[in-house]
């Protein structure tokens, strides 16, 4: 089914992810790093599916374990030694920070992950092509150029072994001039692209004086009422971090916060944020199959 939050207005996509990578690169208390965790990777997988599972598994656990690890052989601050390496104190507050240094990586590759899938090229120069119009134009060509890239590359090689030239079989002589080959076809692939793309602008009238702009984004009621909800989780969130119930103090040693009716609150507030756009999923996909059993 169609992801519902792709479909709001480009400024409602563009704060969401904003608010969420900024609190989680902010805020290293464990309980919201969890939830912001948790958070993506549902979003994620809700989004692609075995895709969004295979790269968890591969490349982002085995990532944030060895950021975990790394920490605490390298950082030696705190109070409670709890043992030795290589005469080198470890520290529970060095492990505890590593561990929360961790959650926080992932949690915010998940995000950007989420983010790439959901600001596509269009809503990007949407947002920044009447303030930045080179750069925004550069930069959704480059966001699009390299997947496709990869894909052509993909498709080349795979080409090669049909033929029998597969570039990582046989002597190195031999795969490095396959490489070669590849290289010099995917260069041409590349300047053939960049001059369709030139004359796919120019029949558009990019550069020229008074050109205008066509654009199906409409900010409606819709996004206005989930604006506004947000902007209430934002204060929410942000009176949190001024009052100090969103951090957490790891050096020299341990402190967390009183747990408060406040702060249970924000925890909450933190948790709704994170997980509106699986809610809204979730939601339509419950009211479609009502409509359904009416039929």
């Amino acid at each position: 089914m169609k992801d519902v939050f792709g479909t709001y207005h480009p400024i409602i996509n563009f704060m969401f992810f904003c608010s969420v990578l900024l609190f989680s690169m902010f805020f290293m208390h464990p309980i919201l790093l969890l939830i912001s965790l948790i958070s993506g990777f549902s979003y994620y997988v809700y989004l692609k599916g075995k895709k969004a599972l295979k790269f968890s598994l591969r490349f982002l656990l085995p990532t944030m374990i060895l950021i975990s690890l790394i920490n605490p052989v390298f950082n030696h601050r705190g109070v409670t030694i709890i043992g030795y390496v290589m005469g080198n104190p470890m520290t529970l507050e060095s492990i505890l920070y590593g561990a929360g240094t961790g959650l926080m990586f992932g949690a915010v590759i998940l995000w950007f992950s989420c983010y790439n899938v959901i600001m596509t090229s269009d809503k990007f120069i949407y947002l920044f092509g009447r303030i930045i119009p080179a750069m925004s134009l550069i930069l959704s060509m480059v966001l699009r150029f390299v997947p496709r890239f990869m894909t052509q590359v993909k498709i080349i090689s795979d080409s090669q072994k049909c033929l029998g030239r597969d570039v990582s079989d046989g002597k190195l002589k031999d795969r490095v001039a396959q490489g070669i080959k590849i290289l010099s076809v995917m260069t041409t692939w590349a300047l053939e692209n960049a001059i369709d793309t030139a004359d796919s602008m120019n029949s558009r009238g990019y550069g020229l004086p008074g050109r205008t702009a066509f654009s199906n984004f409409r900010f409606d009621t819709r996004d206005k009422m989930l604006n506004v909800f947000m902007l209430g989780l934002f204060a929410l969130i942000i009176g949190g971090a001024v009052t100090g119930q969103n951090t957490v103090q790891y050096f020299p040693s341990v402190r967390f916060p009183e747990v408060t009716a406040a702060g249970i609150i924000i925890y909450g507030a933190y948790f709704v944020l994170c997980f509106m756009p699986l809610i809204l999923d979730l939601k339509e996909q419950a009211r479609w199959r009502h409509l359904q059993s009416k039929i």
